[in-house]
């Protein structure tokens, strides 16, 4: 069987039943302070842009 370039760059696999499920992390992130603007923006969207606000949310990018 010939190596996949997952396989190729080092990356790892594991088996769950019949099948091979690469091992995937996520990099972990800094946490960024919010300057004071930021959070009156932050605050802004909160009481008046409710669906932006939970679309950023969710999103991961608040």
């Amino acid at each position: 069987m010939a190596k996949t370039i997952f396989a190729e760059l080092g990356g790892k696999y594991e088996r769950q039943g019949d099948y091979l499920i690469p091992c995937l992390t996520v990099p972990a992130e800094e946490e960024q302070a919010i300057g004071t603007w930021g959070q009156r923006h932050l605050d802004y969207l909160k009481q008046y842009l409710k669906v932006t606000y939970t679309n950023l949310l969710t999103s991961g990018r608040v």
